[in-house]
Parts: structure tokens; sequence; C-alpha cells
């Protein structure tokens, strides 16, 4: 069993200080950030392994990357309500929350009872959780039936309007994600952006053409038409 203040040790010695200002450039917050990459982390949450009250350690750090790692080997199988509200309340910028929601969350029996309460709150990133685990799920989960992301379209239709950039390229991914999956939720999603298009307002117009665009592109067609082939 790794320590806290091991994993730290591994990061820190894996830290590139002088790509921070690069993540910034893509809207990544580096305060409270080494600087160590994603495959760094995979790296090292695979010599620590799956281990839950470790995971809350690290995440009590605040270090972002100890926050990240503490997604990749936390148990889902542990995770309680409190802690998932605990935990999104603190996230503040899109590759935790994205990568908490991949590795962790959406493995959660609570994430889609989280979606729908999530996707009210009003806090940027509560909301952007709720989206991304939306947009996991719908790229991980094979699963899944059609019935479970049909009733997502209603969310990202309400939400479409929301102006913050971390919540609209959410609504937009869960949007895409959906359409990708095959060919009766493809088009299931269109319709859904079509109607989203229809809103008088510019980010609601920006979601659905982004959305059109690569859901009704000859690659999504192509891939969707061999996966129903193959099937």
């Amino acid at each position: 069993m790794s320590s806290v203040q091991e994993v730290l040790e591994i990061l820190k010695a894996k830290a590139k200080s002088d790509q921070l200002e690069g993540m910034a450039r893509f809207g990544i917050v580096t305060e409270q950030r080494l600087g160590v990459s994603v495959p760094e982390m995979r790296v090292v949450a695979k010599q620590v392994g799956k281990d839950h009250e470790l995971a809350l350690a690290l995440w009590e750090t605040g270090i972002l990357e100890a926050r990240v790692v503490a997604g990749m080997v936390g148990e889902p199988e542990k995770l309680t309500e409190e802690q998932m509200e605990a935990w999104v309340v603190d996230i503040n910028s899109w590759d935790v929350c994205d990568q908490v929601c991949m590795n962790l969350f959406e493995k959660s029996s609570l994430a889609q009872q989280k979606i729908f309460e999530w996707s009210k709150r009003e806090e940027e990133f509560v909301k952007r959780t709720a989206f991304a685990l939306v947009a996991c799920l719908a790229w991980h989960d094979k699963k899944a039936g059609d019935g479970e992301f049909i009733q997502y379209l209603p969310l990202i239709q309400r939400e479409a309007t929301d102006p913050r950039n971390f919540v609209k390229k959410a609504v937009n991914w869960a949007l895409r994600n959906i359409g990708k999956r095959n060919r009766d939720l493809n088009k299931a999603a269109i319709e859904a952006a079509k109607e989203i298009r229809e809103i008088d307002n510019k980010t609601a117009r920006w979601i659905a053409s982004n959305a059109i665009r690569e859901l009704e592109s000859e690659k999504v067609q192509e891939r969707l038409r061999k996966k129903a082939a193959s099937n």
C-alpha cells in the first residue's frame, strides 16, 4: 500500500513545470498543479493499484494531478453519494472533471442519478460533470440500451442555452457521443440537434450546428453502417 507522500513524491519527480504555460493555453487550471501528463499519471496509478482510502486522501491534498490519480485508483463500488457530492464541488478544471468521470464516476451505480441531479445545478463544473458523464457513458458503456441515452436528450436540449464555455462544450460532447453509438441514436441525436438549432440563442445554435456537422458526416455515417452490418 502506497502512502500519499510516496505518490506525491513520484508525481513531483515526473513533473515538468515548463509545461504549465502550454496547459493554460488550453484552459487547464495551473494553480495547485505540478505539470504531469495524463500518460504519466496513468503509470503512477498502475503502480499504485486500486486503493479507495488512498484515493480519498489524495483528493484532499488539493493538488490537481493527485486528484486525477485519485480518480484512477478509486474503487467505484466504494463510491458513496456523499463522496461524489464532496468531490464534484471541488472540481475546478475541465481535465480533472473529464478524467474523474471516465475513470471513476461513470462506473458507479449512482452515475445516472447524478447526471439528472447535477445537470440542474448552477455551478459551472458541477453541470459540466453531468454532461461529461453522459459523454463518457455513451463512449464506454457498450451494454447500455438506447433508452438510457434517449432519456438524456431532453437534458441536453434544456441546457443548450448555457453560454459558459465548459458547460456548452460538455453539452455538445454529450450530444455528439450519443449520436455516434449506433444508427438509431444517430437519428435521434440529429433530430434533437435540429430542434436545438431552432432555439433563438447563439450558444444553442453553435451546439446544434457543430453536432449536426459531425453526426451527418460521411466518416461517422460510414462507421455506423459498418457497425450495423457487423451486428
